[in-house]
């Protein structure tokens, strides 16, 4: 039986619900000329878009569904579980200072930042380290054992290799969305034509991961050994 609770499952799955049913229903309450591929998910939430609350209450739901996913998600290793923890607080701070009308905000943007930075490294610092194996006492007797192998042979632990490739899925998962993040950041900086298109991928991408994490360590919990 898996450590995650079950309801870490509900909170997982109801971050990309929030996000992308907050975005869907927040455009289609927008006039006709908003361009969900030019503008950010910022100017759905904006203290002067038509229906702001829809997508104030998907992202505010977001950042909650990350916190209670990061407290829940006791298999992973604390430096991972804290950075998703704070991509969700740096998610509820956005919401509290809005886009302000015809422009950004500092903290906004700020928050922002952190929010996608610390959701695209936090699967790379999650797979916990193996524990260093424990040395007898030379003071206790040892007591020779049957299946001690022969002498002058050391006995050496084969090596881990589930454990190998969870980290380097979880560096091969950081390394695409750090990749996503660098390009909606060349879009935001040079004020491209796929601003609001490379923020919903990246955006998208970091608020699966977390479901595929619980769905993996609750699948790790039901095998045997």
């Amino acid at each position: 039986m898996s450590a995650v609770p079950r309801w870490a499952l509900l909170s997982a799955a109801g971050a990309p619900l929030f996000l992308i049913g907050g975005w869907t229903l927040a455009q289609a309450a927008q006039p006709d000329e908003f361009d969900p591929v030019r503008q950010t998910i910022s100017a759905l939430a904006a203290a002067d878009a038509d229906q702001r609350w829809i997508m104030t209450v998907g992202l505010a739901g977001l950042g909650i569904c990350h916190l209670a996913t990061a407290l829940g998600l006791v298999v992973a290793a604390p430096a991972g579980r804290g950075l998703l923890a704070l991509g969700g607080l740096a998610t509820l701070v956005l919401v509290a200072f809005p886009q302000h009308p015809g422009g950004g905000s500092t903290t906004h943007v700020v928050a922002a930042g952190v929010a996608f930075v610390a959701l695209a490294v936090w699967p790379a610092l999650a797979v916990p380290h193996r524990a260093a194996p424990t040395v007898p006492s030379r003071a206790a007797p040892t007591v020779p054992s049957r299946a001690a192998p022969p002498l002058g042979r050391a006995r050496r632990d084969p090596p881990d290799g589930s454990a190998l490739r969870v980290r380097w899925a979880a560096l091969a998962v950081t390394a695409v969305l750090l990749g996503l993040l660098g390009w909606f950041a060349v879009e935001f900086f040079t004020d491209g034509a796929w601003i609001g298109l490379t923020e919903r991928l990246v955006a998208a991408a970091e608020a699966v991961v977390p479901l595929a994490a619980v769905l993996a360590a609750l699948a790790s919990g039901r095998r045997p050994g």
